[in-house]
């Protein structure tokens, strides 16, 4: 969008006429009229070179009407050729007739510049210097009019008495547009060039020029729909100015548009698209592309990997080296370069955090930093002429959602997904397929937003406020704090406001209120600065004037230093030379690098190297077994390597002998020789029974000793001595044991081989096995002592008497049965009648007893038995009777064996007792043997009643 003004103004004051009367020399003579200027920003015409010097023209005489201007040439002296002397006269008048003046007012690309025109005022005099040129030897001259008082434009025609050729600034050369060339030609009726101070000059006729100053008025500043300040832009023809509203169209984040309009939006697609193209295509193969990624893991929202500018024969790619970070690689036609590049037109240089694309012809540049980029385009060259995401650049933002068939969309992220392009490396993107369904910019749930974001709408960024809104940034950075609150994204919202500031003049040092989450890192040798130049000044550009007052912000040489070259990474104190070291020098200093010795030289050449020299080195020779001849790295010059011998022991014939038990191998390398010598020694240890023990350690040699290593030293065997003492035996046993020896075992052992039972009143009584006892103080208690499969078991049991009535007994027959414990009547002549007596005992059988004292029953008394002599048959008569049951039932017992296990036991139980005759034997010995066995029985009863497995 431009406004440009033109005004026309009447002029009241009459047009004058100046004559210029010149006397030639002798041959042929052209007057040129050479202007200084053609214009604001063209290149001065410089006069052709004469060997005079420029004499100055003074106002002899000046009258209101027909007014004669004689101008005299002077200098200094001897400094005129001979023969180039002129005298020039202008003769002045004023006829009636008013002119028109078309007046433009222009600027310059950074400034308005008003460039009025030449004025003259009647009757005041007012100078206005015209040089003109005369070839040959005429010297240049400069001459002055006057005109009238009042302030009006003035007609001038100029008239010499000779052929005239001008030298003017044709605004119809091919070459520049307006008046920037000069070129010298004839002129003839009707035709115009420029003079200088934007003076059109006319050609009547007949050698009659009229001069047109051209007066620019300022025109009105209009609003910029994207919100960013107008830019002034140079008319056509070079004097005057309009403005027009730049084509900058802007992403960020996940990612975040802003179209050349100022229309906001947001899109989440992942494959690559166009952000700028041409409706009608003017240049070869234009466009700028953007390659989007999921960049996070619900693949909700995409981020920017590559930005790609094509321009006629190259394709340029910016690519993000690592995601979320500020490092960015560029490829040229897939080739990999260093900046900065500059070819075919495109220039590719780093300023600050940004990488920049820039196309002089097209007046246009792309920056990107991994994170953000922005398009900036002329509007002159571009606008109502560009297509794709970054919308058309017509000031309207109302067809920015434009598809590519050129209907408007419902909004800009349903249009952005037409803009698909085919990309190779994205086979699940497709152009022309419908558009999937995109996910909401809106958070679904409300979120915190970030503090960071409230720096946008804070005193931080309030200087920028003016110049661009904050509102769409701070939405972006909300919407990027919540949806993304683990990879700060919302710092690139900040990163994108602060670049357009410093865009708009507004620089904006905001890292540092971050609380480190935004911070920059700087490389080693760099400071960060939030306001530095858009090119830093290097050793090659340090004596250049830096007109630009956008910053940016990156990372720069700190003060007091400078950056060597572009593409030279390198900061220094004074411009001497770098070399492939990367390191600064001094011109004069000298060094060595790669093996060349070289010096920095001021100059075009810079670091002068040639091949380091070597001194010379003695041969040597390697004698000896194992030694070899090397060539090692001079550390005092590595350029020069040194030969030495060098022992490479594997190659010797001596092999190390293999050595006893407790003997190792010792090896040393006799000096000057390179094979070792071995040799075995003590270990100084103790060897036994091929083991090896080491000092004041336990020996096992057999368990009836205790042994241990010492330190002595055995002369004969220089093995360490093993020290034995007898292991100690306990030869003392408790009363019931017997000590015995133990098979395997150094000592005996205290075995027990008899009984020991505790009697009341703690009395200890020891019985063998087999032997019966009554107890000391009580015989109704007898303690026995069985051996039952090796195992003693001590028994004790209580006899219990039968019921006795001592009233019963007559006087002095009271007496206690054999047994020593149960009282009864002596016998007399009465007899104990047959009957069952009743008793309790354990049973014992096989070991196994029962676990309480057991009822059992038993026939005792007398019956009728005798022996007579029967006189008839002269011999005894015998009739015997025994006491005997009659009547028994078998009951059962549980009985415990020592093993833990549970018998039922049966036993006999008499129920009644009589008497009953029995067989009697008349041998006396069978008496006895009776006797005897009677005895045998009632002992082994008795036992049987005594085996107890508890004491009572």
């Amino acid at each position: 969008t431009s406004s440009r003004s033109t005004s026309t103004t009447p002029v009241m004051e009459t047009s004058s006429t100046i004559t210029i009367t010149t006397s030639p020399p002798t041959g042929s003579q052209t007057t040129t009229i050479s202007p200084t200027t053609s214009g604001p920003g063209s290149t001065p015409v410089t006069p052709p070179s004469v060997p005079t010097t420029t004499p100055t023209v003074t106002t002899s005489e000046v009258t209101e009407t027909g007014s004669t201007i004689k101008t005299t040439p002077s200098g200094p002296t001897g400094g005129t050729e001979t023969g180039s002397s002129m005298t020039t006269s202008a003769t002045l008048s004023t006829p009636a007739t008013p002119s028109t003046v078309t007046t433009t007012t222009t600027s310059g690309p950074s400034s308005p510049v008003s460039t009025p025109s030449s004025t003259v005022s009647l009757p005041s005099v007012s100078t206005s210097p015209v040089p003109v040129t005369t070839s040959g030897t005429t010297p240049t001259e400069t001459f002055t009019t006057t005109s009238g008082t009042t302030s009006s434009s003035s007609t001038i025609i100029i008239t010499t008495t000779t052929s005239t050729t001008f030298e003017t600034l044709s605004p119809g050369s091919t070459s520049t547009s307006g008046p920037n060339a000069t070129t010298a030609v004839t002129t003839t009726g009707s035709e115009s060039w420029w003079l200088c101070n934007c003076t059109k000059a006319i050609c009547i006729e007949d050698n009659i020029v009229q001069v047109i100053p051209i007066i620019c008025n300022p025109p009105p500043k209009p609003t910029c729909a994207n919100g960013l300040s107008p830019v002034p832009v140079i008319d056509e023809d070079g004097c005057c100015w309009h403005w027009e509203c730049d084509c900058y169209c802007t992403g960020w984040g996940d990612p975040h548009y802003m179209t050349f309009d100022g229309l906001y939006y947001s899109y989440q697609g992942n494959c690559t698209y166009v952000l700028v193209e041409e409706i009608n295509k003017k240049v070869d193969n234009f466009g700028v592309y953007i390659d989007n990624y999921h960049c996070d893991a619900r693949d909700v929202v995409s981020c920017p990997r590559k930005l790609i500018v094509r321009h006629e024969t190259q394709e340029v790619t910016m690519t993000t080296v690592k995601p979320n970070t500020l490092q960015v690689e560029v490829t040229v036609n897939n080739q990999l370069v260093s900046l900065p590049y500059k070819k075919f037109g495109v220039s590719i240089y780093e300023s600050g955090i940004n990488c920049v694309v820039e196309i002089p012809e097209l007046k246009m540049n792309v920056s990107y930093n991994g994170l953000s980029f922005s398009i900036r385009m002329p509007h002159s060259l571009f606008g109502n002429n560009t297509q794709g995401q970054c919308g058309t650049c017509n000031n309207n933002t109302a067809d920015d959602c434009m598809l590519p068939n050129g209907n408007i969309a419902e909004n800009c992220e349903t249009m952005a997904d037409h803009w698909q392009v085919v990309d190779p490396s994205k086979p699940q993107c497709s152009p022309g397929l419908s558009p999937t369904s995109l996910p909401s910019t809106t958070p679904t749930q409300p979120c915190k937003e970030s503090s960071i974001c409230e720096l946008l709408l804070g005193s931080v960024f309030k200087p920028c406020h003016e110049f661009v809104r904050p509102e769409k940034f701070y939405a972006a950075c909300v919407f990027d704090s919540c949806v993304l609150p683990n990879l700060d994204l919302e710092c690139s919202s900040l990163q994108t406001y602060a670049a357009t500031c410093a865009d708009q003049g507004a620089c904006i040092d905001w890292r540092n209120h971050t609380n480190g989450v935004c911070s920059h890192k700087c490389p080693s040798g760099k400071e960060y600065r939030a306001c530095g130049p858009l090119k830093e000044l290097t050793c090659k550009s340090s004596h250049q004037n830096e007109t630009s007052t956008k910053r940016v912000e990156g990372c720069f040489c700190p003060n007091g230093t400078m950056l060597y070259e572009p593409g030279v990474d390198v900061c220094v104190e004074t411009c001497g030379c770098v070399g492939v070291d990367m390191i600064p020098r001094e011109f004069g200093e000298r060094f060595t690098i790669d093996c060349q010795d070289c010096i920095c030289l001021e100059g075009e050449h810079g670091i002068v190297c040639h091949p380091h020299e070597c001194p010379e080195q003695d041969k040597i020779t390697c004698d000896g077994e194992g030694f070899y001849e090397v060539t090692e790295v001079n550390p005092e010059d590595s350029c020069c390597p040194l030969a030495t011998c060098k022992c490479n022991t594997s190659s010797c014939t001596a092999k190390a002998p293999k050595c006893a038990l407790g003997f190792e191998v010792h090896s040393h390398i006799p000096s000057g020789q390179c094979c070792p010598v071995y040799q075995c020694v003590p270990k100084g240890v103790c060897v036994h029974q091929n083991a090896e023990f080491l000092p004041n350690s336990s020996v096992f040699v057999d368990k009836c000793q205790d042994c241990f290593c010492t330190n002595e030293v055995n002369i004969d065997t220089q093995l360490n001595i093993i020290s034995c003492e007898p292991v100690p035996c306990n030869t003392h046993c408790e009363p019931g044991y017997e000590l015995k020896p133990v098979k395997g075992e150094c000592c005996g052992r205290c075995v027990q081989t008899k009984c020991i039972i505790h009697a009341a009143d703690n009395a200890e009584l020891i019985l063998s096995p087999g032997e019966f006892k009554n107890d000391p103080n009580n015989n109704c208690t007898i303690y026995s002592c069985v051996d039952v499969h090796n195992q003693l078991i001590s028994s004790t049991s209580e006899i219990t008497c039968p019921a006795f009535n001592e009233d019963s007994c007559k006087p002095g027959t009271i007496t206690f049965l054999p047994n020593g414990c149960c009282k009864t009547c002596a016998p007399v002549d009465s007899r104990t009648p047959c009957s069952v007596r009743q008793r309790k005992d354990f049973i014992v059988y096989n070991g196994c007893r029962s676990v309480d004292r057991v009822v059992m029953t038993e026939c005792e008394g007398t019956c009728g038995t005798f022996s007579l002599y029967s006189a008839e048959a002269n011999s005894m008569d015998h009739s015997c009777s025994c006491c005997r049951e009659t009547r028994t039932t078998e009951k059962h017992v549980e009985l415990k064996c020592p093993n833990g296990h549970s018998i039922s036991h049966k036993y006999m139980y008499v129920e009644n007792c009589s008497c009953q005759d029995t067989e009697c034997s008349n041998s006396q010995s069978s008496e006895l043997q009776n006797r005897e066995e009677n005895d045998k029985a009632n002992t082994l009863n008795r036992i049987k009643r005594a085996i107890s497995l508890t004491s009572k």
